[in-house]
């Protein structure tokens, strides 16, 4: 209806279009294309922000609408030392988050001396049929500049059939003042719907930070 509205008004009584409505081959004045879009887009669903938050949850827009939900983490900033962030899901609405996972986990880092690097598998984050809060980043500092960015990747949330595939890349600025890179893949071993989602430190609360939650339109 914008779209039409917005073109009717560049056009003249005799149907012929004026010449501010065409702007570098481009329809001018047009303000709404939320209607049109296609296969591989993604759709700001909700967005939160910390503030010595003991937690972020998601609990509701998790649905069947999406094949896959997307949330980023932009500058998660503990009040701790040395924490990891963490997720759980819920098949309950978030009364409850211990969705059992099986997880593989593992990361590069490179310290600011330039004294040591390594890629590594962590068997300290990988979960084997577990309910625990699955680990995404490495050990993350509280100093002042220090946080953490990342995505994370749930599929098919609402399959009763299959098992919910996960995949998180993470960024943090270590402790001890080291870059480190880390890849997380599992699974929730259900095949109830997930429905909501829930993410904290593993110890002490989430200072500052916004995570989003996006959809990926269907193709």
């Amino acid at each position: 209806m914008s779209i039409a509205l917005s073109l009717g008004n560049n056009l003249t009584t005799g149907g012929i279009f004026k010449p501010t409505a065409v702007n570098n081959t481009s329809v001018n004045n047009v303000t709404d294309f939320a209607g049109i879009t296609g296969g591989g887009t993604l759709i700001l669903l909700s967005e939160q922000t910390a503030s010595a938050s003991a937690s972020i949850s998601f609990t509701t827009g998790i649905d069947s609408t999406y094949d896959e939900y997307i949330f980023k983490f932009i500058n998660c900033h503990p009040s701790t030392d040395n924490v990891k962030l963490q997720f759980n899901f819920s098949t309950d609405g978030g009364s409850s988050y211990n969705v059992t996972k099986t997880s593989t986990f593992f990361q590069a880092y490179h310290n600011e001396a330039d004294t040591d690097t390594n890629l590594s598998y962590q068997n300290a984050g990988h979960l084997i049929q577990s309910t625990s809060y699955q680990t995404i980043t490495y050990d993350i500092g509280n100093g002042n500049d220090e946080s953490c960015s990342g995505e994370l990747s749930l599929f098919s949330p609402s399959s009763t059939t299959y098992v919910k595939h996960f995949i998180a890349k993470t960024n943090d600025y270590y402790y001890s003042d080291y870059i480190m890179s880390s890849f997380t893949a599992g699974y929730g071993n259900t095949t109830s719907a997930i429905n909501a989602i829930d993410f904290k430190f593993s110890s002490g609360n989430i200072d500052d930070g916004i995570i989003k939650m996006y959809g990926l339109v269907k193709s």
